[in-house]
């Protein structure tokens, strides 16, 4: 792997992280916003949470791409 490579998979791999910090706190607030009958406002985080979880799988595609470029 490239020190340029490395660098990426690295960057991408904290941002990763930091995304699924991020959907753990949306979920939590979804839940208390479900709990107090608001509907449609936890309907709509759940839809942002999805796309996070689709976000999420192809940044990771992403690094495995860029470490296997190491081997």
């Amino acid at each position: 792997m490239t020190d340029s490579n490395e660098t990426m998979a690295d960057a991408l791999e904290l941002l990763l992280l930091n995304q699924h910090a991020i959907a753990a706190g949306l979920e939590e607030v979804a839940l208390w916003i479900e709990a107090r009958g608001s509907l449609d406002t936890h309907d709509n985080i759940t839809t942002a949470l999805g796309t996070l979880d689709l976000n999420a799988d192809a940044i990771t595609a992403a690094i495995e791409k860029l470490r296997q470029n190491h081997q």
